[in-house]
């Protein structure tokens, strides 16, 4: 397996760190240099993209390139590869076998809490998902014009190590806001990894709901952060009258309960299943501040 992973950020680090260990190479990129590091520690040659052109070294690099992960939001003018990559992808790499574009489960929209799988129509409501949709519709094309498997893998919020419920409980900027019947679910980051691991390994396309097993209030999980570092939780906030930014308050106008059979029936079990689970690790380990 020759890998690169285009973003190679927080999500894109955790596949890094079940793949490129048996990777004969494995790249990443970011906008920074000063990233490089992190990006190393995860066992990937690091490489330079913007968002608009490829550099040199990268070209080279994703001529070899068998298994192609983009986790790169799409920006105002859309998916930054897709443009690149518009003349087909076995132009840029020929020896292309699997690709996974991170997508997110937003792309379904608001389903009024009831459950939805990867057969639900999609009917996103923000500019955000919205743009996604997009952008796996254009990876869908790409992908179909190579001949290549492709895996949508649709994440929900996603947490863990130094992002999570409990560190910002310790910084005292946890809420608990309260919006009636509303319920999210959440994925560890490390599952992501190793679900997309088990997908590149089996080279296997299709959509894939990558997502816990508990969509759950939100306010439950600034309890439960609250009682695993032994603190009182925040007062209740009626969501109605909280003061939210556009965009905070956007995430509650969907409403849904993801199914993550699929993923499972392709043969992965989840290291935290619910937040129970991956909040305990966190606190376990002492990760959760890193």
């Amino acid at each position: 397996m020759r890998l690169m992973i285009f973003g190679a950020g927080f999500s894109g680090l955790a596949i890094a760190r079940e793949l490129a260990g048996e990777c004969v190479s494995a790249g990443g990129t970011t906008r920074s240099h000063e990233r490089f590091t992190a990006l190393e520690d995860a066992g990937l040659t690091p490489f330079i993209f913007e968002g608009q052109s490829l550099l040199d070294d990268l070209v080279v690099a994703t001529r070899e390139t068998t298994h192609l992960v983009m986790s790169i939001s799409p920006d105002a003018a859309g998916d930054p590869l897709l443009q690149l990559f518009s003349e087909g992808l076995r132009t840029s790499m020929p020896h292309l076998e699997w690709i996974g574009y991170l997508s997110t489960v937003g792309v379904y929209g608001d389903h009024g809490g009831a459950w939805v799988d990867e057969d639900t129509p999609c009917r996103p409501k923000s500019r955000r998902s919205i743009a996604r949709l997009a952008a796996e519709e254009g990876w869908t094309r790409l992908a179909a014009e190579a001949g290549t498997p492709l895996a949508i893998i649709r994440l929900s919020g996603i947490y863990g190590p130094g992002r999570n419920a409990l560190r910002t409980m310790q910084q005292g900027k946890a809420r608990r806001l309260i919006k009636p019947g509303q319920v999210f679910n959440r994925i560890h980051v490390s599952d992501i990894g190793g679900a997309t691991a088990l997908l590149a390994r089996q080279r296997l396309g299709g959509i894939y709901n990558v997502t816990d097993d508990n969509p759950a209030p939100p306010q439950d999980v600034v309890s439960e952060a609250a009682r695993l570092i032994g603190v009182e939780p925040p007062a209740e906030i009626d969501f109605e009258t909280a003061e939210l930014s556009p965009m905070a308050r956007s995430f509650y106008g969907e409403n849904k309960r993801v199914s993550n059979a699929r993923i499972k029936q392709a043969g992965y079990g989840f290291l935290y299943p619910d937040y129970h689970a991956g909040l305990a690790a966190l606190y376990a380990e002492g990760s959760w501040q890193d």
